[in-house]
């Protein structure tokens, strides 16, 4: 690792305060411990200060891809104000998951190499977070036959991986989520549910009684 930016002396109360307070009006039963992490050659994970969760909740902290640990994180460094060029400076962790992940990530851009290699066609990640992004970039960044870059924009930004002389692809267009709420009644090109529309006096609009019912 290279020089220190954070540590537990310096911001180690603050995120303690923090902490105890929000999992406490969650109704979490979780302990955490707060770390200065250890300089090491490892280049896909090289934060100053760890999280380590534990406990009973554990298991609800890790569910949907760690949707909460991650969560938690980041509200965390709001709170902080931290940049976002130093939002790899902490790791939020329990039972090794972001060991785990990593090397899930190391394996998928090495697979999706091999496949972009065999086919010669680009190949899209599902969007990630930049933490993510960054892991597969690393992983393929000593291969010289193919190329990775990031594209689009927000929560939908993903990995591409090319042939390394492909040019890349013009960005996807952003498209909102369709409505699930259907059209007015009567708006969907013939009459609404039910028969035609009758006017008060029994008729229907084109001026025809209705038929006798047998």
């Amino acid at each position: 690792m290279t020089d220190r930016k954070y540590s537990v002396a310096s911001i180690g109360s603050r995120i303690d305060g923090f902490l105890r307070l929000t999992l406490q009006n969650a109704g979490f039963k979780a302990s955490y411990e707060i770390q200065d992490v250890a300089s090491s050659g490892d280049e896909f994970e090289t934060p100053d200060v760890v999280v380590k969760f534990a406990g009973p909740d554990v298991d609800l902290i890790l569910a949907n891809r760690a949707e909460l640990l991650l969560a938690l994180e980041h509200v965390t460094m709001e709170m902080l104000d931290m940049p976002s060029e130093d939002h790899s400076r902490i790791s939020f962790d329990a039972n090794d998951y972001r060991l785990l992940r990593i090397e899930e990530l190391r394996l998928s851009a090495l697979t999706a190499a091999e496949k972009v290699k065999r086919t010669g066609a680009p190949f899209r990640f599902n969007p990630m977070n930049s933490r993510e992004r960054r892991v597969i970039h690393l992983a393929l960044r000593g291969d010289t036959a193919v190329r990775s870059e990031s594209a689009g924009s927000g929560p939908q930004r993903q990995v591409v991986v090319y042939p390394a002389g492909m040019a890349s692809l013009p960005e996807l267009p952003y498209a909102p989520a369709p409505r699930h709420s259907g059209p007015p009644r009567g708006d969907r090109g013939g009459p609404p549910r039910g028969g035609r529309d009758r006017d008060r006096g029994g008729r229907d609009r084109g001026g025809r009684p209705p038929r006798p019912r047998p």
